[in-house]
């Protein structure tokens, strides 16, 4: 039916494409005045456009806005805009989704529409997965808004920034994060461009909800937003929601009996759905409970609150592994792994109990259960932006829940260079020890040739068993997963280079670049190995799309066995 009316109609992504190559020669055409300015005439070109914005439409001024930061970041970055990024930019502008794929530059894509939507002085905002990249990308891309008579700012769960390149933090080696100078969160909202992550736009909208008075306020009205892994955001965790609360009255020593309780329980004593997150008690497994509490009837109402309990201990106890779900750390508190992006999810917690039931099974201590004073989910907060647009590399596949749900359109960016990585198909085993055992092998052959390897695990405790398996084997390795994240730039840094061999897991799937070294090219490029396939497939190609960058030479391949989780869950009983 598609095929049809493309015949028909023409393919709708071929005409935006073709409509802003247009504007793109046009932007060309500008380049030569703007060369020749100095650097004072060049910033001077803020206040003209921002004087002609009294007339004209940001459409208007685009082309020479456009220009004007192309120049800019080719005088403070050493980078110019390549014309993709630039048709990228536009449909940013336009309050669309870009596609772009691996290495293309996004970062930089986002400085054109930036500047053309800061102009004029309402704020905008740059959305992304974690306060690391949005510090980095505030410091580095700052330079550009700044030549240019723009502030940047960037806040984070603990502190907020502002970039001053007088100011100067001796503490980091890394350029990008040097000239960050702390300030307030009200003067990090009123930057004409602020960095920062969706759990921190959110948490701030909810915190200037209960606020009583007006200079308590944080933000200022929702202008403009660029979400970077729009689909990420947007889409995996739409309707997380975000929570404020204050702590309740219910007793933590409940938590630690009714954990104890379901450790009486056998398998068979209750039903569990692993792919609906459901465990229900069979009727055996409700006469053990009643006998054990001494009770005639579970589910009357006198034990409403028993079965509240019973449930979330349950739940916690067959459904919430460590290690995958969330990890302990040394302090004794329980963390969330986010499923999507393999990072930590501090000060998130489970609602309804279900934390302190986790707490209990961990023999940790259990925090107060907590009463919701204010939520919203990031779909609803992000719906109140006047103009939203994002970016990522995998979004097609949910252009219609994009189109639907946020009323944006998914525009494919066609590559600076063609893409030439080899995508193998997937190797298959009947079981994890026998693929763990070839990836190893493989791992190992890969190494002595010098090829770098990237390895992409689905969880924590797969990396680490992957690794001690891998250290047996005498191959050196660095492992990167949540419990170690903040080694994350370090690691990535090197994973390019020859004989380099990283464990990963989804973390290392988004916001990260890998640079290939020196003769890595001769070698075959960076070698991407997934352990596993995970149940979203834009997941499994955000892996992918870490070798091949920019037209580099590179190769991806899956490694899947029948008991991987994906199997269990979702295979057909037709396989032995």
């Amino acid at each position: 039916m598609n095929r049809v009316l493309k015949t028909i109609l023409g393919d709708p992504q071929a005409k935006t494409i073709k409509r802003l190559r247009k504007r793109v020669r046009a932007i060309n055409a500008l380049a030569p005045k703007y060369e020749k300015m100095s650097d004072k005439e060049l910033k001077a070109q803020t206040d003209k456009l921002r004087a002609r914005l009294k007339k004209e439409s940001l459409d208007g001024i685009l082309p020479d806005a456009f220009a004007v930061v192309r120049e800019a970041a080719s005088r403070t970055l050493g980078m110019r805009h390549f014309d993709v990024q630039l048709i990228g930019g536009m449909v940013l502008h336009e309050g669309d989704v870009a596609e772009m794929k691996t290495g293309e530059g996004k970062t930089l894509v986002a400085t054109a529409p930036m500047y053309l939507n800061a102009i004029e002085g309402k704020g905008a905002h740059i959305v992304t997965v974690n306060d690391y990249l949005a510090q980095r990308d505030a410091g580095w891309m700052a330079q550009v808004y700044h030549f240019l008579g723009l502030s940047t700012a960037v806040i984070m769960a603990d502190h907020s920034y502002i970039y001053d390149p007088k100011y100067v933090n001796e503490e980091h080696e890394d350029e990008r994060f040097r000239h960050l100078k702390p300030c307030s969160r009200q003067e990090a909202y009123a930057a004409d461009i602020t960095y920062g992550t969706n759990n921190e736009f959110g948490f701030d909208y909810l915190r200037d909800n209960m606020v009583r008075e007006t200079d308590q306020l944080r933000q200022r009205e929702l202008n403009y937003a660029i979400v970077d892994e729009v689909d990420s955001i947007l889409i995996d965790e739409a309707r997380t929601p975000l929570i404020i609360s204050a702590p309740s009255v219910t007793p933590g020593n409940a938590y630690e009996q009714f954990s104890r309780t379901v450790r009486q329980l056998k398998p068979s004593h209750y039903e569990v759905d692993e792919k609906r997150k459901t465990v229900v008690l069979n009727d055996s497994g409700v006469d053990k409970i009643e006998k054990v509490l001494g009770i005639q009837n579970l589910y009357g109402s006198e034990n409403i609150r028993t079965l509240y309990h019973l449930e979330q201990a349950l739940r916690a106890q067959t459904l919430f592994k460590r290690d995958k779900d969330y990890v302990v750390t040394k302090d004794g508190e329980i963390v969330i792994v986010d499923e999507f992006t393999g990072r930590l999810l501090a000060g998130r917690r489970y609602n309804e109990g279900l934390h302190q039931a986790i707490e209990a099974k961990e023999g940790v201590e259990v925090q107060e259960e907590s009463m919701t004073l204010a939520t919203i989910s990031f779909q609803n907060y992000f719906r109140l932006y006047d103009k939203l647009s994002g970016m990522t590399g995998t979004a097609m596949t949910e252009s219609e829940e994009f189109h639907q749900i946020y009323k944006l359109d998914v525009v494919e960016i066609p590559p600076n260079r063609k893409i030439v990585r080899d995508d193998r198909s997937d190797r298959i085993y009947r079981n994890e020890a026998a693929k763990f055992k070839a990836i190893v092998a493989e791992v190992k052959a890969l190494h002595q040739k010098g090829q770098p390897v990237l390895i992409g695990t689905a969880s924590i405790e797969k990396n680490e068993k992957l690794g001690n398996m891998l250290k047996k084997a005498g191959v050196p390795h660095q492992v990167l997963n949540a419990k170690n994240n903040e080694r994350e730039a370090k690691i990535v840094a090197r994973a390019g280079e020859q004989g380099a061999v990283t464990l990963a897991t989804n973390i290392a799937g988004r916001g990260t670049d890998i640079v290939l070294g020196e003769g890595v090219k001769e070698l075959g490029g960076l070698f991407v190995l997934g352990s596993e396939r995970h149940e979203s497939r834009r997941i499994d190609n955000q892996l992918r799309g870490r070798a091949g960058r920019q037209g580099d030479p590179g190769s991806s391949q899956f490694y899947v066995s029948l008991e991987d989780n994906l199997m269990r869950l979702f295979q057909s009983d037709r396989i032995a």
